[in-house]
């Protein structure tokens, strides 16, 4: 017997090894999960003691403890696990697609084109339209929105990419695309009310922590699906890896492959980006992470990592962003760039080793 991983033939014994490695790192990433959430539920502005979170998690009784961790700090530790989540999946999938790593959905322009649906929904109601009266079938119209704009531009860029085979020249073009799309807001931002434009510059600035419950329970359920679609189409991913004639010579659709794995990052950045803003570098910096460390490149392995690293990742960038001990709060954006960028220089400096696992 004899598997094949990172282009070496395993013996039976060395599989068994290798699995079992797989199973420990699992394991720790989960443990490592459980503590930085915690971490994100003790640590803030207002010190709350370990004690007061478990008794504010467990009891009924009222008081300031229960109404920071319930109203506040659990909703944003669960929504940057989302975000972590939804972002590298999508990165992952781009990634692999595109075979490209420096492919992700804030490099390639899918946020400025998730970016571009919001500011349609938002500048594009009423003056009266206060940001609080976006609320039930208005959240699931930014979301809608979001995803028909991260979803066209992944369209665009995939046809770019059919025809450009340099990845640089890919990149770049990605850049442009992007530059293009914030003219057109930019654009409808002069033309748009000061209601409107203020609510859109808001959003714009991204942020963890103000989402309402009904938007909360919107992002939860789009990101599942955009999982559960991911999950589907790890056949597909792996075939991808091979080439489209390997994967039309066992069989796989190559329309159904594309349209899943499009739809599949289209709501998933689409929705991280409608209700948290764009943020940046979580989805190419992490499915490195997970190759790197699970030194794999098959994605029935590399999805629920990178759903692990991805949700670490944010969460650690939640915690430093929220400054512990202090009343002033950094952008999360600029959080994700200080952890992501060196990530991604330590790739393209280490590309001859690293292309022997993608």
């Amino acid at each position: 017997m004899q598997v094949k991983k990172t282009g070496m033939d395993l013996s039976a014994n060395d599989a068994a090894l290798f699995g079992k490695r797989i199973r420990l790192i699992f394991t720790s990433l989960l443990i490592l999960l459980i503590v930085i959430f915690l971490l994100d539920l003790f640590l803030g502005s207002v010190s709350i003691r370990p004690y007061d979170i478990i008794k504010a998690l467990f009891s009924n009784a009222d008081g300031v403890s229960r109404k920071i961790l319930l109203q506040f700090r659990l909703p944003k530790a669960i929504t940057a696990v989302l975000a972590g989540i939804a972002l590298s999946i999508s990165g992952l999938q781009m990634q692999t697609m595109f075979r490209n790593p420096m492919a992700g959905p804030y490099v390639l322009g899918l946020s400025s084109g998730a970016s571009l649906g919001v500011a349609f929904v938002i500048m594009g109601f009423s003056a009266n339209l206060s940001p609080d009266a976006i609320k039930g079938i208005g959240n699931w119209a930014i979301a809608a929105a979001s995803w028909a704009g991260a979803g066209i531009v992944m369209v665009i860029v995939m046809i770019i990419s059919s025809r450009v085979r340099n990845v640089m020249t890919v990149l770049i073009l990605g850049i442009m695309l992007s530059s293009a799309i914030s003219s057109v807001v930019s654009i409808m931002q002069y033309f748009s009310n000061e209601t409107m434009l203020k609510t859109y510059i808001i959003w714009t600035m991204g942020s963890l922590g103000n989402l309402t419950s009904s938007q909360l329970n919107v992002m939860a359920l789009s990101v599942l699906s955009g999982i559960l679609i991911s999950l589907f189409s790890v056949k597909m991913l792996n075939a991808n890896l091979l080439g489209e004639d390997y994967a039309r010579s066992i069989g796989l659709n190559i329309k159904l492959s594309r349209f899943s794995i499009i739809a599949g990052t289209s709501i998933l950045t689409g929705s991280i980006t409608a209700f948290c803003g764009p943020i940046g570098f979580i989805g190419i910096a992490v499915p490195h992470l997970a190759r790197i460390i699970f030194r794999t490149s098959d994605h029935k392995v590399l999805i629920p990592a990178t759903i692990l690293i991805g949700a670490v990742v944010m969460l650690t960038g939640d915690i430093i962003s929220q400054m512990p001990g202090s009343d002033n709060v950094l952008p999360v954006n600029s959080v994700t760039a200080l952890i992501g960028i060196p990530v991604v220089i330590w790739v393209i400096f280490r590309d001859q080793k690293y292309r022997d696992i993608f």
